[in-house]
């Protein structure tokens, strides 16, 4: 009993040590704590429990700015989904821009209604040296843990990445197959072949028995 708990606490010892810190598929994400517009330290790890897109961007990129709107409208369409890697969706944009004035402006015309954090450091922004970026848009999606999961999401690869981890609610999934079922019932009804045979009655019988469920579920 003592050999097992030894080795028990020697996996358990190698396991923590093997949980680095980096930038790598895989690797814990840097821990990122910068100041909002309002002047207020937020920290990456605080929004702990959710899926996050680490996005570093600036107001004088051009590529970022025509970026934007495609992040935005991941946001919107994913920040109160449920995840298997986290619940709901959020951004931490890191900008790389030189004033306060510039960054607050391109936040507000682009609609970037998420934390936004920046030390106004251009080139030299700490969270940019801790994550190697070299030219932005630069993004790095972490799952609820702050594990790095994709790099570099541009263009539809954001949402398509995103939904691969949705967790699907079986109520609606067991209605679409339901109604693929309906479908199939009308067309074979309506052929000169099965018309009014007594095993399609049943089958009817059948599909509104399970839509009448449904809708009792959903009310």
């Amino acid at each position: 009993m003592k050999s097992l708990l030894v080795i028990t606490a020697l996996f358990f010892t190698l396991n923590v040590i093997g949980q680095k810190s980096g930038t790598e598929i895989g690797d814990y994400a840097p821990e990122i704590k910068l100041p909002t517009p309002d002047g207020d330290s937020i920290s990456l790890s605080s929004l702990k429990g959710k899926v996050v897109l680490i996005d570093f961007w600036a107001s004088w990129c051009g590529p970022c700015r025509k970026e934007n709107p495609t992040v935005a409208a991941a946001y919107s369409n994913y920040k109160n989904k449920n995840f298997s890697i986290g619940k709901g969706f959020t951004i931490y944009g890191v900008s790389l821009d030189k004033t306060k004035e510039s960054w607050v402006q391109g936040i507000s015309d682009d609609g970037l209604i998420w934390t936004n954090v920046s030390d106004l450091m251009y080139w030299n922004s700490v969270a940019a040296k801790a994550y190697g970026v070299k030219g932005i848009p630069s993004n790095f999606l972490i799952d609820k843990d702050g594990i790095i999961i994709a790099k570099n999401l541009r263009g539809e690869a954001l949402e398509s990445t995103l939904e691969r981890y949705v967790l699907k609610d079986p109520l609606e999934q067991f209605e679409k197959t339901l109604n693929l079922l309906v479908l199939e019932y009308n067309n074979v009804n309506s052929s000169d072949q099965y018309k009014n045979r007594k095993e399609l009655k049943k089958i009817k019988k059948n599909i509104d028995n399970l839509n009448a469920l449904i809708n009792s579920i959903k009310q």
